[in-house]
């Protein structure tokens, strides 16, 4: 029997975790840390529906740690096979995986100090070393559409996704599948970029396939038709006007290295006076360099400007913190300053630190760049609420509060269906994932009312069998 199962990216876009399964072999794409709501939180420690010990490879789509920060845990729990995906993919990886450790770590070394949990002790998900043990089963190729081995019976390529750099479209092909000895070609989007975005190629044209995973994070929503680049000029204006701070709390990958840009070219236009930029998140220093690495993901405006010898990701006036002692210092500085910090929903990192103090001042402003999902403490904010909790402190939310949604990196519906549009033929089955009920549900009907293609919403746990 061909099946998938659904343990993951099925009504939230976190934990995103695919089991194919395939005349006895099994892969599963995608491995993925589960973020936001609590009773999503507690996932992390349930016993696995499946034994680590039997899985024969592991595809990774892109690195983002809602993707694959379980893996060192699945690790932890007895998986030693191949870690397959691309060359970018696997140095970010490298970077994310090792810090999602480290914060693991700190925060049971936190709790424990300050008597903040219901375990004695409390013990992190996993170590540094469980995130050295995965990183050492990586096999890395290119985002070329070549095929590559997989496991005995199944092959994969892996196609540009233009959603972070290295991010790919997998397409899946498990031989003989079929008593006429035909093979099944699954296609699994990742999370798919959106066209005419900075820095990265627009995601490849679909290939023909019998089944689709299709991500629908904005399943029901459009992006705003205003331009980020001129709402973010006028943001940092008004912030100027108030001389005071601005927060940005923005993603490691993929998100900074977006907004460094933004910023750089509105510098070049005159169109904001240059201010000092703190980059406080050492693994968005480490990502920004290897965003440079890699010239067959950029897009030509990417391209021309490393042509010129200049750098497309460094602004004005520009620092970067690395060590705790240069992030405390940021609290010591005074005046308009835009400060970039990680993570992107507010949910853990350097960022808490900076938003107890920004938040309660009126003349600072919090600007959202990014999907904030349910339970989170950016969502909570972004949703009016005055006060919200951050490690065990109750903080006032007296800040202007700013939401851009031309920065995301994930496709709207109206996007997906012209990604979807180059299909060459129809196909099976797409199940629309990586997205919350509603979005999944409006992305799905969106699919059958362009189309006509059947379409399904899988639910946690639950398993298709592939003909």
């Amino acid at each position: 029997m061909t099946s998938v199962s659904f343990f993951g990216g099925v009504g939230t876009v976190t934990g995103s975790k695919y089991l194919l399964q395939h005349n006895g072999k099994k892969v599963l794409v995608d491995c993925g840390l589960f973020q936001g709501l609590k009773e999503l939180r507690e996932r992390n420690w349930q016993p696995l529906p499946f034994d680590p010990k039997e899985l024969d490879a592991i595809i990774i789509t892109h690195a983002h740690i809602d993707h694959t920060g379980f893996l060192p845990r699945i690790v932890k729990l007895g998986f030693n096979g191949p870690v397959i995906t691309t060359k970018p993919t696997g140095d970010l990886m490298r970077v994310l995986l090792t810090d999602s450790a480290r914060l693991q770590e700190e925060e049971a070394d936190y709790r424990n100090r300050h008597a903040l949990t219901s375990h004695s002790p409390a013990l992190p998900l996993y170590d540094e070393d469980d995130a050295r043990a995965a990183l050492d089963l990586l096999q890395l190729y290119h985002n070329d559409g070549k095929q590559v081995d997989i496991c005995d019976g199944v092959k994969a390529s892996f196609l540009v996704a233009g959603h972070i750099m290295g991010s790919s479209l997998v397409l899946v092909e498990m031989e003989n599948a079929r008593p006429d000895g035909s093979s099944i070609k699954f296609l699994f989007s990742g999370d798919l970029g959106h066209y005419d975005q900075p820095i990265l190629k627009d995601p490849a044209t679909p290939p023909a396939c019998d089944y689709m995973m299709c991500e629908s994070t904005y399943g029901d929503r459009l992006h705003a038709d205003v331009d980020p680049g001129e709402k973010l000029a006028r943001i940092i204006n008004e912030a100027v006007h108030r001389k005071g701070p601005i927060l940005i709390p923005a993603f490691a990958v993929g998100r900074t290295q977006e907004i460094l840009y933004l910023i750089r070219e509105l510098e070049d236009a005159g169109k904001i006076p240059i201010l000092p930029v703190i980059v406080d998140s050492p693994m968005a220093a480490q990502a920004t360099q290897i965003y440079n690495r890699f010239a067959e993901e950029h897009d030509e405006e990417y391209t021309s400007i490393l042509a010129q010898k200049r750098h497309p990701l460094r602004t004005g006036s520009m620092q970067t913190a690395s060590t705790r002692d240069e992030s405390k210092r940021i609290n010591d500085m005074r005046g308009p300053r835009i400060i970039i910090s990680a993570s992107g929903m507010i949910s853990g990192g350097r960022v808490l630190h900076h938003a107890i103090r920004i938040l309660p001042d009126e003349k600072a402003t919090v600007i959202f760049v990014g999907f904030q999902a349910a339970g989170t403490t950016g969502r909570r904010i972004q949703d009016g609420e005055r006060e919200v909790r951050i490690m065990k402190t109750q903080v006032k939310v007296n800040c202007t509060v700013e939401s851009i949604d031309g920065f995301s990196a994930h496709a709207d519906w109206k996007g997906v269906l012209r990604w979807l549009s180059g299909l060459p033929s129809a196909l099976k089955m797409i199940f629309t994932t990586h997205g919350e009920p509603d979005a999944a549900a409006a992305m799905a009907q969106h699919i059958r009312d362009k189309f006509g293609w059947p379409v399904e919403v899988p639910h946690f746990e639950e398993v298709y069998e592939l003909v």
